[in-house]
């Protein structure tokens, strides 16, 4: 093997283990936020808006990240994220009011930017036909939501909720010397500041191709952000479970919609990214249309008097539903980005940025109106009556733009073509 493939392998790998303990410290509220319910008194909506608060900080700083790392090279900026991090990830063990956690959590939330740095920084590494896999080994570091439901609620039932984000700033500072010493850096792969300097590289919105992928992305990644959030109370509620059994549980989701993304950058590196994304929303749409469905008594009338019947899902067919839609979901935030890098070499930082920040607005936005559907109904798997909405639309638009253009055209959708090519 030559040095310069055993220093991208060293990348990849240091680069993964870090945004696995970014994604593990991002999902932090999804277990400790059950304590602090009870013990502030949180409406479903309050709780909502507390999970999701490090989300939009680590939503909106991925268009900047992104850039940055396109100007000044991944390995300082993920080092420098990480660090920044540290300090008020401690400082949440001494919160003790509301709105503490809110604005702690909005720093915190830094670490989900580490996306938008660790997918352009390792693609650069390896060859066209490889970025896929690479992005997916990369992307493999959303297990960190997993890893997180593993750690948390040993910590929490052992020495109480203020000792998990001790552990985590001092795991998190660990890893960020890690990464620093494991990872290098290469000036070839910098993109040279362009005319108009950021405003430039962000004319990509108006291209209506990143707009389908946003919400492509908004769906896949931020579906998989706001359930792994709101599962384990969930399962606490619905099912009535304790809070390390409902953490297990929601791992089976969290866990395959993380490690297989790399299984997906290698079905988009030999199929395409359309035909597997195409795959995705279909098999989303029928796992959400039986999740929406909620627990439901009926009674009708026959020859021998009334007689009652029950519909709903016990919690292993729930569990078994949710470990498709994770490994549906692992398999199309691969794709997504196959997308990307087959249209935009010489974006990717930018672009895979603006992608991001959509998809981590998604994040952000589903826990709270997750919440809020439950106080106005009552009914939990109102979440996924929501969310089998925006597949709808997915589905809908991706049918309108590939399906039928290639239909009409009779060739392949321009994201098929740029698979089996690369």
């Amino acid at each position: 093997m030559s040095s310069s493939n055993r220093r991208a392998i060293s990348v990849l790998v240091v680069s993964t283990l870090a945004f696995t303990v970014c994604f593990m410290v991002w999902m932090m509220f999804g277990v400790i936020g059950i304590p602090l319910k009870k013990q502030l008194g949180l409406s479903a909506t309050q709780f909502g808006l507390l999970t999701a608060t490090p989300v939009l900080t680590g939503s909106l700083v991925r268009v900047p990240l992104g850039i940055w790392t396109d100007r000044f090279g991944g390995r300082i900026v993920l080092f420098i994220t990480m660090l920044a991090c540290v300090v008020p990830i401690w400082l949440m063990a001494y919160a003790t009011e509301y709105w503490h956690f809110l604005v702690l959590g909005l720093f915190v939330g830094l670490a989900g930017g580490s996306f938008s740095v660790g997918t352009p920084y390792v693609a650069r590494w390896f060859p066209k036909n490889q970025q896929g896999f690479a992005m997916g080994v990369f992307g493999a570091g959303n297990s960190g939501a997993a890893v997180n439901k593993f750690v948390a609620p040993v910590i929490v039932v052992a020495l109480g909720w203020t000792m998990v984000p001790q552990v985590y700033a001092a795991v998190m500072l660990g890893t960020a010397l890690l990464f620093w010493f494991g990872s290098a850096h290469d000036p070839a792969h910098l993109v040279p500041p362009s005319k108009g300097g950021f405003a430039a590289q962000l004319k990509a919105l108006k291209d209506p191709r990143v707009l389908k992928y946003c919400q492509y992305y908004s769906i896949v990644f931020g579906g998989y952000v706001g359930l792994s959030l709101w599962m384990v109370q969930y399962y606490v509620g619905e099912f009535g479970l304790d809070l390390r059994v409902a953490a297990l549980l929601a791992a089976c989701f969290s866990l395959p919609g993380g490690v297989l993304r790399a299984i997906g950058g290698w079905l988009s590196d030999k199929h395409g990214a359309h035909k597997v994304t195409w795959w995705v929303m279909w098999v989303s749409w029928i796992c959400l249309f039986l999740l929406s469905y909620p627990q439901t008594d009926f009674t009708i009338q026959t020859l021998n008097g009334p007689q009652t019947f029950h519909i709903g899902l016990n919690v292993y067919t729930f569990t078994a539903l949710m470990f498709i839609l994770g490994i549906a979901w692992a398999f199309g935030k691969a794709s997504v980005f196959k997308y990307i890098s087959n249209d935009y070499p010489q974006n990717i930082g930018a672009i895979s940025g603006i992608v991001g920040l959509a998809g981590g607005m998604g994040g952000f936005i589903l826990p709270i109106l997750f919440g809020y559907l439950l106080d106005l109904t009552g009914v939990r798997s109102s979440a996924f009556m929501l969310l089998y909405g925006v597949v709808w639309v997915s589905l809908i638009w991706m049918y309108l733009t590939e399906v039928r253009t290639r239909d009409v055209l009779g060739g392949e959708p321009q994201g098929a073509v740029a698979g089996s090519r690369s």
